[in-house]
């Protein structure tokens, strides 16, 4: 099943409304560089910065409100930085550390498990505040299944998945601490494959996140979204968009040639 023309057309106004308010919101840093100015103009300067600082905060300008319109019509609940109850069991923090521990030995990651043991903790001993990194993506599927992910940059290096892996448990974690019986899911999704078209290649992650349970790569979670064939409809829909918008873009930038 690929995207209707209906929903290409919404999903491609939504890149278009993100890029026009990152581009018509963006500020270039006031940094002079009088060499780099005479040898490229400053119009290609600020236009380079401006693809920095979109880099920078592509996950969220970009790939999160993508995610939860393609989203919106196949799950029950859709939310963006999806905030978490502050409560966590000193058990629960206990057994995340456990699991950690043990990861960090022997590198035999098995979630399903990993799901159960917190489950059965989450709710024992005495309880802290505490605050959470934000779910990225949350969903709560038409089953009552619940998803929530972590979106991540595509070239993370081994110390981020140590952080993201405690992360992912902690949310399980907060979670059962109010609906101990629901049925979760953590992972993380990487929004496209640098590699490709040869396989992710970057498994840095493997011993501390269990591949097929905690991780989608590029297609896996796009087409997790909305169905099979989201991701190549959804490169199409970034094409169309960018083509719409470069007479706006090429306008805004030419004002930094003069000045």
């Amino acid at each position: 099943m690929s995207l209707s023309k209906s929903d290409k057309n919404r999903i491609t106004e939504t890149i278009k409304n993100c890029l026009r308010d990152k581009f018509q919101n963006y500020r270039p840093e006031t940094e002079n560089m009088p060499f780099h100015y005479r040898l490229l103009g400053k119009d290609r300067i600020a236009l380079f910065s401006f693809i920095q600082s979109l880099n920078t905060t592509f996950g969220i300008s970009i790939y999160e409100p993508v995610a939860r319109e393609l989203a919106r019509p196949y799950f029950k609940e859709v939310q963006t930085q999806y905030e978490l109850e502050k409560v966590i069991t000193v058990s629960a923090q206990k057994e995340i550390q456990k699991i950690m521990n043990r990861l960090s030995v022997n590198g035999e990651v098995n979630k399903k498990e990993e799901i159960e043991c917190i489950r059965g903790v989450a709710q024992k001993g005495s309880k802290e505040k505490f605050k959470s990194v934000k779910v990225d993506l949350f969903l709560i599927s038409k089953s009552d299944e619940v998803y929530m992910f972590d979106l991540k940059t595509v070239k993370p290096n081994k110390t981020d998945f140590i952080s993201y892996k405690r992360n992912l448990l902690e949310w399980l974690a907060i979670y059962f601490y109010k609906k101990p019986k629901a049925k979760v899911h953590t992972l993380i999704s990487i929004p496209y494959n640098p590699y490709g078209p040869e396989p992710y290649k970057r498994w840095t992650m493997k011993g501390m996140l269990d591949l097929k349970e905690e991780v989608m790569v590029a297609d896996e979670f796009w087409n997790f979204l909305a169905g099979k064939g989201t991701y190549n409809d959804l490169l199409d829909c970034f094409e169309k968009a960018g083509i719409e918008l470069r007479p706006e873009i090429d306008k805004y930038f030419t004002r930094f040639k003069n000045n």
